[in-house]
């Protein structure tokens, strides 16, 4: 998981989408404030251009609008795909 960890918050912090390392999780809370779009907009436009669910951080109360859920419990390649297909709707939407 340490190195799916790295991948997904390296990939994210490239992307524009500041995240900070989680300790202790299976997924990464970055901020969506780059893409210009408030988080239930950015989740549902990112699932119906890529294909790629994320989870609105405002499903975790107030502190979590502006930011997105993203799970890592998944195969490193699979990471590495929903980055490309993340890098695609940023360079659309970013």
């Amino acid at each position: 998981y340490d190195r799916r960890r790295r991948l997904i918050v390296s990939g994210l912090n490239k992307l524009g989408l500041t995240t900070f390392e989680p300790r202790g999780a299976f997924y990464a809370f970055p901020c969506i404030q780059a893409s210009g779009m408030d988080d239930e907009t950015f989740a549902e436009k990112l699932l119906h251009e890529q294909h790629v669910a994320v989870v609105p951080g405002n499903a975790f109360g107030a502190g979590g609008e502006g930011f997105v859920r993203c799970s890592y419990a998944t195969a490193y390649e699979k990471i590495e795909e929903a980055l490309r297909r993340m890098e695609v709707f940023m360079n659309r939407h970013g």
